[in-house]
């Protein structure tokens, strides 16, 4: 009875971790309205047009255009960005275009699956493309190249094109949306600052009690960005030293037996 009652307080302390875990897994929500979502997109990274996470940004432009948005990512996030053309009916021949993801630093972060290039055939309506980034680490060394917290860019553009169908109208659809992988993404330590634009200007401002406004990226996840220490992890090491403890404790009640044998007389008999 006493092994039975220990096992199940277990198996409880058990449930009751796994499930903030679960959670962690969870797509992260999409918000409810998408009012706030740009129109329009940029013509570079400095004019890059800015969407929250679960926002579909739109924009006319031209066949031959580099569009560019920005969106803010956190650590323990796997970004998926996903976009839509619709191609002119006029187009003559195919086409063939590109979605390139950009971190803070503005390196080229490669896709781990997804459609990134693809090639629309002529009289085609639209094209779909997407990019899944690696999970967004807190901390990385520099020679790395992982993705790190901060301002993400997307920029989409043809790379093959005729030169009869360019100046051609298009509709364009971006969304970027992230899964939480929680702490089995986790790493020991953090960056100081996360990686948007003008970071290093406003901190540098902020010792000198400066009040000049130099963000130049508002965007940033709802809850703030992540502190880098805290993770998931925490809770499954916590439940292993006390899974380890009530084994210790199972283990002793097993091998100590009922007592003394009742053949043994009593001390001093």
């Amino acid at each position: 009875m006493r092994i039975t009652r220990v096992w199940g307080a277990a198996l409880l302390m058990l449930a009751l971790a796994a499930a903030p875990a679960a959670a962690d897994s969870s797509p992260s929500a999409s918000p409810s309205e998408n009012g706030d979502a740009p129109t329009e997109a940029g013509t570079s990274f400095r004019t890059a047009a800015e969407f929250e996470q679960g926002q579909t940004a739109t924009a006319s432009a031209s066949t031959g255009d580099y569009l560019y948005w920005s969106f803010p990512a956190d650590a323990g996030q796997r970004p998926t960005v996903k976009a839509t053309v619709k191609l002119p009916e006029a187009a003559k021949s195919a086409s063939t275009w590109q979605l390139d993801v950009y971190d803070g630093l503005r390196r080229r972060q490669a896709c781990q699956y997804g459609a990134q290039t693809r090639t629309a055939d002529a009289g085609a309506a639209s094209v779909e493309l997407s990019c899944t980034l690696r999970t967004v680490r807190a901390w990385a060394e520099p020679w790395s190249g992982d993705p790190l917290p901060g301002t993400y860019y997307v920029r989409l553009t043809t790379t093959r094109l005729a030169t009869g169908d360019l100046g051609l109208p298009v509709g364009v659809e971006v969304r970027a949306e992230s899964k939480d992988m929680g702490g089995a993404a986790a790493v020991d330590g953090s960056l100081a600052q996360p990686l948007v634009p003008g970071i290093a200007v406003t901190s540098k401002q902020d010792d000198e009690d400066s009040s000049t406004e130099a963000v130049l990226s508002s965007l940033e996840p709802d809850d703030g960005w992540a502190s880098g220490w805290w993770s998931d992890r925490w809770v499954w090491t916590a439940l292993g030293a006390v899974l380890a403890a009530l084994a210790g404790i199972g283990g002793y009640c097993l091998t100590r037996g009922p007592g003394r044998p009742t053949r043994v007389p009593p001390p001093g008999a």
